[in-house]
Order: structure tokens, then C-alpha cells, then sequence
């Protein structure tokens, strides 16, 4: 484990020893310039932190700081070392282990992001924490099959979009899916819903609520069908996310854009070895959802019905076969 991490934990083992302690305790621990690093513990409870301290920047106090079932943000009183201090504590029922690993993430995360300036590492901290706390809600697990394979659907989509022009950190901001979006991609004026299959028959698609192909509130909309084959010589998802990073070269803003979006997707990097199945693109299939596609939106549906999931085949709906590129043209995003 990361040097950091390890100073950390010392940290912590030495507090612990506080005896009678009521309120927070803190070691100061090496940190990167503009912020300063504290390891620290709440007091009756003797929960671990990491106290992170802003010179000069605030938040806001209407700012909804992230929390999970494992660990919460809170705001501390400011001192003369910094106007702004922020508290990342372990819950009571968190899990030590998972904490720690976040921690060390969270840590690596900001010294990696030097030289940046002060509002920079907020943005970065608390970005990483609210991937952390995506990935926790949705149960800290490694992924399903179906989850797996619509993860590779949307970096081969991702991978795509970024070879067509689209300034890659414009394009991981605009991929909503690892944040629970209504669509895959919000970019330009439109929205891409990226579906993932490996039938051998039709091109079936899952789409998860009335408003999946709602293109109301965003127009253009398009269905992006990608359709794999597995097979040995193929890709895994570990690899096809190796690549999509190499891909990116230097340029490391988009690198921890996209390290967030696969965090909050649920991709947890020590769960690696559990994706063995290898897959290979066959097809990227783009379709506009137009009048006459198979849907069920809110207006088309007889009133009284709240939500639904229901099944297409993409090889049945109708319209105008285009290129990812030809839709990033009718979306104004390239």
C-alpha cells in the first residue's frame, strides 16, 4: 500500500490510545502543496478521518456533501492553517478495510493531481468521493454479467465519440450512465442511449423506464447499439479499459475524469480478475428515436401507468442507419 496510506494508518493506531477524548484529535500527515492533510479521529466513537484542509477556499453551506452508508463529508471550523476544513469519516458500520482503500484512493487522487490550484483540489476531492459514494450504493460489489457487458458497450462508445473529435474530457463529462443519467450521453443538444449485446438472434435491448426514450427534453436522441461476440482472442473489460486510458496519452485531467466515471460505474480495480469473458465489436449501430420507434413514453401510454421495463429489438425498429459521427454532427457536438 501506498506510503501515505501507511502514515495514515499509524496515525490513526496512535490516537486510538487517546483515553476520556471527546471531540476530534488529528495528526498531521505529508500532503500535497495548497492543502493540508490531517489523520484524524472522532471522539467518543474513535472513528477514523481524513481531515483535509483549504487555505483560502469555502463551500457553500446550501452544498450537499456526499454520504454513504459507510462514510460521510462534514464541514469542521476553520482555523488559522485553513479557512476551510473537510472531514471524511468512517460510519460506525463502515467497513475499515474498504474505508481505508478509499482513503488511499482519495489521497493518491489529489498528489496526483499537482501542481493545481487550491479550487482544483476541491473539485478533485470531493469528485472522488462521490464516485466513492456511486460505487458504494450500488453495493461495493463487483459487477453482473449484464453489467459488465454495458460497461464495455459504453467505452467502446466512449473510445468512439473521442475518435470522432469530441475533446475526450468534454466527452467523459457528458457520460452520464455511471451516474444513474436517464441517457448514456448528454453531449451537444442531444443524448446517446448505449445499449450492449452479445445475442447471436436480433439485437435485443433493455431499456429501464418511460423516460430511457424520451427525447422531449433532449433532441437529437439516438439508440447506439454495439453488438460483441465473446470469444478468447477478444477483449476484457480490465483491457478495454487499459486502452481507453492509453488512448488518452498525457493528458491526465481526462484520465481522472474517466477513473471517477469507472468508480461510480461500479468498476473497482481490485475486482479486475473477476471480468474473464473477452468480447470483440462486431457492429456499432446508430438509430434516431423518431415517430414509429418501438417506446413507451409517458403520453403514449394509458394513464395510470407510473413506470416500466420493457424489452426491443433493435433489428425491428425503424429508421436511418448513421454513423456515431453523422449523430455527434445532428447533436452540434463536433
Amino acid at each position: 500500500m501506498a506510503k501515505s496510506i501507511e502514515e495514515i494508518e499509524l496515525s490513526w493506531s496512535s490516537l486510538s490510545n487517546s483515553q476520556d477524548a471527546t471531540g476530534w484529535r488529528s495528526i498531521a500527515v505529508s500532503s500535497p502543496s495548497h492543502v493540508a492533510l490531517r489523520a484524524g479521529r472522532s471522539f467518543p466513537g474513535q472513528e477514523e478521518a481524513l481531515l483535509v484542509g483549504f487555505p483560502s477556499v469555502t463551500i457553500a453551506a446550501a452544498e450537499k456533501l456526499p454520504e454513504s452508508q459507510g462514510f460521510a463529508v462534514t464541514r469542521l471550523e476553520a482555523t488559522t492553517e485553513a479557512a476551510q476544513w473537510l472531514a471524511l469519516t468512517r460510519k460506525s458500520t463502515g467497513s475499515f478495510e474498504l474505508f481505508t482503500t478509499m482513503v488511499s484512493d482519495v489521497v493518491e487522487s489529489l498528489n496526483a493531481a499537482m501542481p493545481k490550484d487550491e479550487k482544483s483540489l476541491l473539485r478533485i476531492f470531493l469528485g472522488r468521493i462521490r464516485a466513492w459514494q456511486e460505487f458504494m450504493r450500488k453495493g461495493a460489489m463487483a459487477l453482473s454479467p449484464e453489467a459488465e457487458l454495458g460497461l464495455v458497450g459504453e467505452l467502446a462508445t466512449l473510445d468512439a465519440i473521442i475518435k470522432e473529435g469530441v475533446v475526450a474530457s468534454t466527452a467523459i463529462e457528458g457520460w452520464l450512465g455511471p451516474l444513474d443519467g436517464i441517457q448514456d450521453f448528454h453531449l451537444g443538444l442531444g443524448a446517446l442511449e448505449v445499449k450492449a449485446s452479445i445475442s447471436p438472434a436480433g439485437f435485443p435491448a433493455k431499456i429501464g423506464s418511460l423516460e430511457q426514450l424520451d427525447d422531449r427534453a433532449r433532441q437529437p436522441l439516438f439508440v447506439v447499439g454495439t453488438k460483441f461476440r465473446q470469444i478468447d482472442s477478444g477483449r476484457n473489460l480490465p483491457t478495454f479499459i487499459a486502452d481507453l486510458l492509453a488512448s488518452l496519452g498525457e493528458d491526465h485531467e481526462s484520465q481522472r475524469l474517466l477513473g471517477e466515471r469507472l468508480l461510480a460505474a461500479g468498476y473497482f480495480t481490485q475486482h479486475a480478475d473477476r471480468y474473464p469473458r473477452r468480447f470483440v465489436l462486431n457492429e456499432i449501430r446508430v438509430v434516431e428515436v423518431l415517430e414509429g420507434f418501438p417506446r413507451l413514453i409517458q403520453g403514449l401510454i394509458p394513464p395510470g401507468i407510473l413506470g416500466a421495463r420493457y424489452d426491443i429489438d433493435l433489428d425491428r425498429a425503424p429508421g436511418e442507419r448513421i454513423t456515431i459521427g453523422q449523430a455527434l454532427k445532428r447533436m452540434g457536438a463536433v
